[in-house]
């Protein structure tokens, strides 16, 4: 499967896909209203397919719903019964079920099937209407979903899914390491090589501070509150694109010089808490994500050690395990080898042994794993 994102040209026409999202929007809500009535009512989850059957009927009395296509609301009840799955499943990791969401905060809707065509040229006809976007390159294999969506900017994309199956460049080194996150040092692998982060956010927090202070300073519902709202939106964009492009970048370089990578477990919550904005800055979860999606697709391997193994506290090279370690100590010396570590460093080792022994990689010593903390 491949996906391919497209922008739509700047026209009035597309004020009609914005009411056909805010529709989505207005079907979306009435569902999950359904579902808590229901469950009110019987104490059951309420089947998709008795949803689908309920909505079909109520969209064929209802004009404004008639603006989404029936396979787009078809998508809407499959997508939040999934939502309600996941919520039964796992509600005591934390999974919440899916909410209320507001007009303008509703963003998409997929078109299956049917409700849509591609003409020549860049021209797609959704609906009764024909709309013009940014062909950047040619799509290949046969499309499976169309999904519109807009952001915060009132731009509006289109999300095309293929049945494409690249042909992988399978291209193996050998090399194998473990890395551990920081807050000063992004990440630190176990070969010595440190990657700083370039903290993005922190970089335009001046740039931030003042959008959003003349965005607060504007009259509610007025013009001027809403070209502020977007200059302010067009920050936050900035910030995101850099870091993820310096993300992806970096996903590639350590894939292609890697074979197998190990990571910790991160306690992300606890983080947040601790740290704040600096973690959201940092944003370890976005990397880890991007990182997976690339060793996926160059037969790669990304694995995880328990997040309670005392990397930090544990000699690499004798495995004695301290009592305590502060979270400002950077460096100590092991107290039974008399060795100095580095705190990120001597992690990365522990971290790449251990998880090059789950893999039984026969290159790298085995280390006890048993330790309790």
């Amino acid at each position: 499967m491949k996906t391919y994102k497209f922008k739509l040209y700047q026209s009035q026409r597309n004020k009609h896909l914005h009411r056909s999202i805010n529709a989505a929007g207005n079907i979306y809500n009435h569902c999950i209203a359904l579902h808590k009535r229901y469950y009110r009512m019987f104490g059951k989850h309420l089947n998709k397919n008795k949803l689908m059957k309920h909505i079909a009927k109520l969209r064929n009395k209802n004009e404004y719903w008639q603006l989404v296509g029936s396979q787009a609301v078809q998508d809407i009840a499959q997508r939040i019964d999934k939502a309600y799955q996941l919520f039964f499943k796992h509600y005591k990791k934390g999974v919440r079920p899916p909410s209320f969401r507001k007009r303008i905060k509703y963003k998409s809707f997929t078109l299956k099937q049917a409700g849509y065509k591609f003409l020549d040229s860049n021209r797609l006809k959704i609906g009764k209407r024909i709309y013009k976007f940014w062909r950047s390159r040619e799509i290949q294999g046969k499309i499976k979903t169309l999904t519109i969506k807009r952001n915060p900017l009132g731009e509006v994309f289109i999300f095309i899914v293929t049945d494409y199956v690249e042909q992988k460049s399978i291209t193996m080194t050998g090399k194998n390491a473990g890395f551990d996150f920081g807050l000063k040092t992004f990440l630190t692998c176990s070969d010595g090589t440190e990657i700083q982060s370039p903290l993005f956010l922190k970089q335009s927090l001046k740039e931030l501070k003042l959008a959003c202070r003349q965005h607060s300073r504007k009259k509610k519902g007025s013009n001027n509150r809403e070209k502020a709202r977007k200059n302010l939106v067009r920050v936050h964009e900035k910030v995101t694109n850099r870091r993820n492009d310096w993300f992806w970048k970096l996903a590639h370089k350590l894939i292609d010089k890697f074979d197998y990578l190990f990571f910790e477990t991160l306690n992300l919550k606890g983080m947040q808490r601790l740290w704040g904005r600096k973690i959201g800055d940092l944003a370890f979860a976005e990397f880890l994500k991007i990182l997976d999606f690339v060793a996926e697709k160059k037969s790669k391997t990304v694995s995880y050690i328990n997040q309670w193994y005392p990397s930090s506290k544990t000699c690499s090279q004798c495995n004695h395990v301290l009592n305590k370690l502060l979270l400002d100590t950077r460096y100590w010396v092991c107290p039974s080898c008399s060795t100095k570590h580095g705190r990120d460093k001597n992690a990365s080792i522990n971290i790449h042994r251990v998880g090059a022994s789950t893999l039984r990689l026969g290159d790298v010593s085995q280390p006890s794993v048993a330790i309790s903390v």
